[in-house]
């Protein structure tokens, strides 16, 4: 249900997080983002280290707690606590996310 279509872009991760040595802050910058669906595995690892690069980039943050897995459950659940009380995190599960429909900036006349 995921499959990337022709027109995604792509960022290659060499570590941890997804900020570190990539164009990823150059990426969400061009596109205007303000506020970042982080999702994944190693919750505890790359899910945080990239949310607190986010935060630190004053991106809002909403990471579903049923979107993150780490090596144990206690480890996500730790970690998805990190991220609530010291990064801002929206921790809410998937289901009870609303997205607004995404708009096109008007073309100055």
């Amino acid at each position: 249900m995921l499959q990337p279509e022709e027109d995604d872009y792509f960022v290659l991760k060499p570590k941890h997080s997804g900020f570190f040595s990539t164009t990823l802050e150059t990426l969400l910058r061009y596109l205007g983002s303000e506020t970042l669906i982080i999702t994944g595995i190693a919750g505890n690892f790359c899910v945080l280290f990239t949310a607190n690069g986010a935060y630190m980039r004053d991106y809002g943050l909403i990471i579903p707690a049923d979107c993150t897995a780490s090596n144990t459950a206690a480890e996500n659940r730790e970690a998805l606590s990190l991220m609530r009380k010291f990064l801002k995190a929206d921790t809410r599960p998937s289901v009870r996310i609303r997205l607004r429909s995404a708009r096109k900036k008007r073309q100055p006349r």
